[in-house]
């Protein structure tokens, strides 16, 4: 890989942990991904109703799949994180409220652009879909422009809104039917409910993904405040989270959104991420924490592994969409059809050549106007 001399030098104001985080969650994603293009890895859906993803007892599939659950919540919840840390630092510049939210209505609204005209075609390269999708980018963008209203609020309002807005989701969640009803109106699928309208197919509904954005804003305010001690909590509070995840799951009740499906460790941990269970929430978010910490706690000692893991973290925007054209490409064009084992050299092909081309994009963006589109990507 390349060498990572060339970071950009005024990262002051950055967390190295953080983007560090950020790099591994993505590549984690990637893995995802790669799955699906090259192994045609497809177990079904964690979805909230009708037919549930099954791995008949494949744990490697499974933890193949588990691993890469870590990805969306922490999006989510660093997006939150970079929003508040961004305006609490323009307002110190002396940015106008209405600037402040210009911005994030710029950058959310671009990102649902994005999913519609960027990412979109990538999911059709060899194919063609009759509807258009609503993925992970529409969800961060309508969160992000939704979530402008929490930026002048205190963590102890953000907190129980977040809150409620998760716990909602399951409330409000049709008891009856199934999540390819094509009876449900769009407005609910783009809100709350995953699933299959005619035209249109939607995995990230906005409402429970905002809840988990707030969290990422209330967090912010303490990273602000208290570095350390933010830092310090987030050990304590992963291992609360997988102790809830543990109790809320063998109750196996509210908090599920669907009753456990099998017996063995893989129905224990298979849980509902389309819209995100409490409990897929508690298990992901628990294990980010303890992996903040453990970055963060490493940080001195193993600098350059996370510069190298910050690579990928600082230009989030751009691996995702170039990652989904490669992995998508190379298995078009190599006519690639392997085994799980045998897509995990092309996986690792791909973070080679995606590395020196973030290195080249993060120094590219670092050097233009804070006011360029271009750092938006």
């Amino acid at each position: 890989m390349a060498s990572t001399s060339k970071l950009p030098h005024k990262t002051s104001n950055r967390l190295l942990t953080l983007d560090a985080l950020r790099g591994f969650i993505i590549i984690t994603m990637a893995l995802d991904h790669a799955n699906k293009f090259i192994a045609h890895s497809d177990f079904g859906l964690e979805i909230w109703a009708g037919q549930f993803a099954d791995y008949d007892g494949n744990g490697l599939a499974f933890l193949a799949r588990l691993i890469t659950h870590l990805s969306a919540p922490e999006f989510f919840f660093l997006i939150g994180v970079g929003m508040i840390l961004f305006t609490l630092s323009r307002r110190e510049k002396g940015w106008t409220e209405w600037q402040i939210a210009r911005h994030f209505a710029v950058r959310g609204s671009l990102l649902i652009a994005l999913q519609l005209l960027i990412e979109n075609p990538a999911w059709d390269i060899g194919s063609s879909s009759a509807w258009t999708y609503w993925g992970v980018l529409y969800a961060l963008g309508g969160s992000m422009i939704l979530g402008i209203t929490l930026l002048r609020l205190k963590p102890r309002f953000i907190i129980p809104i977040s809150i409620m807005l998760i716990a909602l989701t399951e409330l409000s969640l049709p008891t009856q039917g199934t999540a390819f009803n094509p009876a449900q109106p769009e407005y609910l699928r783009l809100w709350l409910i995953p699933g299959f309208t005619p035209g249109m197919f939607v995995l990230y509904p906005i409402m429970p993904w905002l809840g988990v954005l707030g969290l990422g804003i209330a967090f912010g305010h303490w990273v602000k405040r208290n570095r350390e001690q933010a830092l310090q909590a987030t050990l304590p509070i992963g291992i609360i989270a997988l102790v809830a995840f543990a109790i809320i799951r063998l109750i196996d009740g509210f908090g599920n959104i669907r009753p456990i499906i099998g017996d063995d460790w893989i129905g224990f941990f298979n849980v509902v991420k389309y819209p995100p269970a409490i409990t897929f929430l508690l298990l992901t978010l628990g294990i980010n924490m303890i992996l903040l910490r453990l970055f963060w706690q490493i940080e001195s000692k193993l600098t350059r592994l996370l510069k190298t893991l910050a690579i990928f973290g600082r230009v989030p925007l751009f691996f995702y969409l170039l990652h989904l054209y490669l992995y998508s490409y190379m298995a078009h064009l190599l006519d690639l059809n392997t085994s799980i084992i045998g897509m995990y050299p092309y996986w690792l092909l791909g973070l080679v050549i995606l590395f020196p081309l973030c290195l080249f994009y993060g120094n590219f963006k670092h050097n233009r106007p804070p006011n360029s589109l271009w750092r938006f990507l």
